[in-house]
């Protein structure tokens, strides 16, 4: 039989608990299919590709490639379509592109008991925050809010929120706040707010549901006042899980085989 292998590419990448997760669920599935990370930068994501042999099933692209692993694959998902991110090829005779980033924030928030939200406020203007909008549209956001530092940088942000038909609006982080049921935070491992912004936004913020998750709780966690907050740890494991069906099965809504089992084992390594 032919080796199957797979990896996480990224750059850092030293830090990427995903060898451990697909190692532990390809264990309880009796795959003998290899797992590793590689750090990959974007001027070497080409040549890096070009050079894999068959013996690659997939990969899984963190930052700074979701945008070239786009610009990679032949065919996408909806996900990758509606964000231009791509976090997961599928290395078949034509290249499968897929997010399984916006299923990931759904799955997580839906764990929680939140399958249902209005009035959201999206903390940050990169992939991840598309990802956020395309979840928070699928729960049923009528109007959403992006803050960023330079709000100008949201412009991609609002014309996919529009063309999803959401209200779409955007501002500085330090901007007054209205009252919304849910923010979710997309802002980078140590950019957290300064306090009394964090703290202001937390008053009016509704839950907070932060893609940081080491260390737990975050900054912005810390600091938050207006209701429960979430960490980000959901969302690498459901998004790990649809990269592990994608694997097997080529869609990431096709169950596992004892998929229970499946996800105790990996939510077990975490």
């Amino acid at each position: 039989m032919t080796p199957r292998h797979l990896a996480v590419w990224g750059d850092p990448i030293a830090h990427s608990k995903s060898p451990r997760l697909h190692a532990a669920a390809y264990g309880v599935l009796g795959l003998d299919w290899e797992y590793t990370r590689r750090q990959v930068d974007e001027d070497g994501f080409g040549d890096a590709l070009a050079s894999l042999d068959g013996s690659w099933l997939g990969l899984s692209l963190t930052m700074p490639l979701k945008e070239q692993a786009h610009r990679a694959a032949a065919v996408r998902d909806r996900h990758a379509e509606l964000t231009g991110a791509v976090n997961t090829l599928l290395l078949t005779d034509v290249v499968q592109g897929f997010n399984t980033d916006v299923g990931g924030i759904i799955d997580a928030l839906g764990e929680h008991g939140l399958v249902d939200v209005d009035r959201v406020r999206v903390l940050g203007a990169g992939a991840t925050a598309a990802s956020a909008v395309v979840a928070c549209v699928e729960l049923g956001a009528r109007s959403i809010e992006v803050r960023a530092r330079r709000p100008e940088r949201a412009a991609t942000l609002i014309a996919l929120g529009e063309r999803l038909g959401v209200d779409m609006t955007a501002d500085a982080f330090d901007a007054d706040a209205d009252q919304v049921d849910l923010t979710v935070a997309t802002l980078p491992s140590g950019s957290a707010l300064d306090h009394v912004t964090a703290a202001r936004l937390g008053e009016r913020g509704g839950v907070l549901f932060d893609v940081a998750y080491s260390p737990w709780p975050s900054a912005l966690a810390t600091a938050w006042t207006g209701g429960q907050a979430i960490s980000g740890e959901g969302m690498l494991l459901w998004q790990a899980v649809r990269q592990i069906r994608i694997f097997v099965h080529g869609d990431p809504t096709a169950a596992l085989p004892g998929e229970d089992a499946v996800v105790a084992a990996m939510r077990a390594v975490l």
